[in-house]
């Protein structure tokens, strides 16, 4: 028998995405995996060191503990903080690499995935962009999704306009992707917003 891979997921920091006095302001979701490995996805923006830092010490993990950074994309508010994470692997987007080298499998544009443990793999969700990935978490409380802008919000499964106003390297590739989460996962944490339980028709939806 194999053993129990023990993963627990946080949310460190719910993003937004809102206009304020005539300004546009955004930040990402971001997220903690401890488990065997350590995982963080979606680094916020650059200007968010001392807080993520501040976020995981109390979780009681050090930037050295963290074995792998999963950017869904690679725009910057999702990419910010890479750089702290100097021992981990990094997946941006398609993009696999540890310092200067670059892995070429899996190969994420034939749709393969990437297996991290038995509970945690990266799968390809283009839409956003071209080269966008989710990580999917098999959790004691059911399969969490975190998808990045593949989902902006709650709000934008009844309202397409919401996550088509955001940007859409390919709409019919990112309407394709959202299905595929939403039969898939029993919660989505999406780019923008808190997390959300995937209600039931859209799970049975065609």
């Amino acid at each position: 028998m194999k053993p129990n891979i023990e993963t627990q997921l946080k949310v460190l920091f719910e993003g937004y995405s809102k206009f304020v006095d005539g300004k546009y302001l955004a930040n990402c979701s971001c997220v903690l995996i401890k488990s065997t490995p350590n995982i963080v996805i979606d680094t916020l923006t650059s200007w968010d060191d001392e807080k993520l830092l501040s976020a995981l010490k109390e979780e009681n993990i050090s930037c050295d503990d963290i074995d792998y950074v999963v950017c869904t994309h690679g725009h910057s508010d999702h990419v910010g903080c890479n750089h702290l994470f100097k021992k981990a692997v990094h997946i941006v987007g398609f993009s696999i690499s540890h310092k200067d080298c670059y892995f070429t499998e899996p190969d994420f544009h034939s749709g393969e995935e990437f297996v991290i443990n038995r509970k945690v793999k990266v799968i390809p969700t283009p839409g956003h962009t071209l080269q966008d990935v989710s990580v999917v978490v098999d959790t004691d409380n059911g399969v969490v999704a975190v998808t990045g802008d593949l989902f902006e919000k709650f709000e934008d499964l009844e309202d397409a306009g919401i996550w088509k106003s955001a940007g859409s390297d390919s709409e019919e590739l990112q309407e394709i992707n959202r299905r595929k989460i939403l039969k898939l996962a029993d919660f989505i944490v999406p780019g923008h917003g808190p997390m959300f339980k995937v209600p039931q028709h859209f799970k049975e939806a065609d």
